[in-house]
Formats: structure tokens, sequence, C-alpha cells
């Protein structure tokens, strides 16, 4: 009887190690979620949808997407992290993600355990925008400008805390100047403000600017990337060209829950980068202001913490702070 229970008991184990893996092999046989931490229409959500569709096209199931805003992006992130990890339910998130650690310490969870990153699919820097009739039109007469007065020129960002935002206090810690942070509800409300003249200056995603530049109602100062995206016009230069070290890029990733099979991230990974190097969906992305781009494990764990540590010292020396 001994001699049966562990022959039985042995059995039990080698079946519950092996099902992760025959789960793992028949990956998928069902459609999929992927969360989307922001409302609907903007620029994560256009990713989202634009990568979802070749994405399902390639795994041969459906990509539905799920918005779910709120709490700076942190409800939808912790939506996935509690998810089951069975490859099922994936996050398609911004770089505002790795930030949120250093600006809300008291999280429901904790990113970088409970999230698995999968591959980064595509990048934006912000465009440092000004109203088109404001009295600078480069980097080197908007630090003037500011100098002559400290505090009185405004800029808009779609919140505290985004990484628009700590791209902001980073421009005016790196030239020296003082800027006054004007916080609105999301991207668009953001660069309407500019355009009205309601805030000379802006930092704003490309897919925000692109229709106002386009009426010429806001002028682009410069890009807060140090590498000039595909869709960039060589008239926007980089702020790093006009003098200024920065180099703030607004990435998009795709993550899962911690703990989700091994074989499972491996084929998404697979997946997304060849998405990412699709000449249909790169062309989608350029229209919507976003470079497409493909970085997964462990090159993409490497450079969340990078970026991380970098933010983290620029929050700290800025004081940014949000309130929840």
């Amino acid at each position: 009887m001994r001699r049966i229970a562990m022959t039985l008991t042995l059995g039990v184990l080698i079946a519950a190690c092996a099902l992760p893996t025959a789960r793992a092999a028949d990956y998928p046989n069902r459609p999929i979620r992927m969360v989307v931490p922001y409302p609907a229409g903007g620029v994560l959500d256009s990713s989202a949808r634009i990568i979802g569709r070749k994405l399902g096209e390639y795994l041969g199931q459906q990509i539905v997407i799920d918005n779910r805003p709120g709490a700076s992006g942190t409800l939808g992130d912790a939506v996935v992290a509690r998810a089951e990890p069975d490859g099922y339910t994936l996050l398609l998130t911004s770089g505002d993600f790795i930030i949120m650690p250093s600006l809300v310490p008291a999280m429901s969870f904790d990113p970088y355990k409970d999230l698995a990153p999968i591959a980064l699919v595509g990048s934006t820097p912000m465009l440092v925008v000004a109203n088109i009739n404001a009295p600078f039109n480069n980097v080197k007469e908007l630090i003037a400008a500011a100098k002559a007065a400290p505090g009185s020129i405004g800029y808009s960002s779609p919140g505290v805390g985004t990484i628009n935002n700590v791209a902001g206090e980073w421009l005016a810690h790196a030239a020296g100047i003082k800027l006054l942070h004007v916080p609105y509800r999301g991207g668009a409300p953001a660069a309407n403000g500019v355009a009205a003249g309601d805030v000379p200056l802006g930092f704003i995603t490309p897919s925000s600017a692109l229709s106002l530049l386009a009426a010429k109602r806001v002028k682009v100062i410069g890009l807060t990337g140090k590498r000039r995206p595909e869709y960039a016009p060589p008239s926007w230069p980089t702020l790093a060209e006009s003098g200024i070290d920065i180099d703030s890029v607004l990435w998009n990733g795709v993550f899962a829950p911690a703990g989700t099979p091994a074989a499972v991230l491996d084929r998404l990974g697979k997946e997304l980068t060849r998405a990412a190097h699709d000449p249909e969906i790169r062309e989608a992305l350029n229209k919507a202001g976003i470079d497409a781009e493909s970085i997964v494990q462990p090159a993409f764990g490497e450079r969340i913490r990078s970026d991380a540590a970098r933010y983290k010292d620029i929050i700290e020396k800025t004081g940014i702070k949000i309130s929840r």
C-alpha cells in the first residue's frame, strides 16, 4: 500500500509539473485580452489596436482590447498583475509605468515583481511645442525668455507625474530655468491648451500635435528623444542638438502576469517582434506618431531598469510629487 501511495503521489507531482508545459504547447486556444490602462482614442490605445490586430493574425486568435483607465494608469496595470498567469491576459502600457514606484511608493502591487516584461513594441519622443504666436521659436530663445521672467512661462502636460511632466522638469533643470507646470486631463486637452493660447508651451505626444501642426496652430521647439523617429522631419531638432542633454522617450511595452510559462512568453515575444517589423504595422504606427521598435527579454528588462533609474534621479532632483 505504501508503494502504491508513493507511486500515486509521484504521478500527481509529475502531472502538476507537466501542466504548464501542456498549456504552453496548445497556446493560444481562445481569445486573448489586452488591457490598456488609458482611455480609448489615445496614442497607447491606437498602438494596442494596431499591434493587437497583427498579433492576433499571427497567433490565430482574436486580441480583445480592454481599456481600463484610472489612477495614472496603475488601475489597469493592477488588473493584469492579479490575473491568472496563463498568457490570456496581457498589458500594453507606456513608459509612465516605470516612474510610478518613485511617485507612489504605496502601490497596491509591485510592478517589478508582479508583471513579466515581454517586449517593447514602439516608442515616441515627446514634442516640445509652442503656441504659433509665442515669442520663442527654438530652445535658445525659450531659455532666454524663461530666464528673463522665472516661473512665468507655463507648460502643459497630460497630468502630474506623467513622463511628459518629468520631461518638462528635466528640461528646466538641465537649462537652469524655472517653468510653471499646468497639468491637463489627457494629451489632447494639453495640446489644445497650447493651440488656444491658454498656455504658451506643451510637452505632448506627436499623435496629439499632428493635426494642430498641420493647421499651423502650434510650432515644434524640439524633440525630447536623442534619436529622431522615422516620421519626424529634419526641421524638428532634438533637445540634445539644441545643447540640452535630455533623452526622454515614451515607449510602449507588452507585459504578462508574473508566473506566466516561459514558453508562452517566448512565443509572444517572437510574434510581437515579427509584428513590429511588419512594413504595414510600421507605416500604421508612424501615422499615429509612433516609431516601431522591438526589444525583447533580457534587453527589455535592462531598458526598464535603466530608464527607471534615470527618471528616479530627475524626480528626486526636481521634487515632482503626485497626490493619490
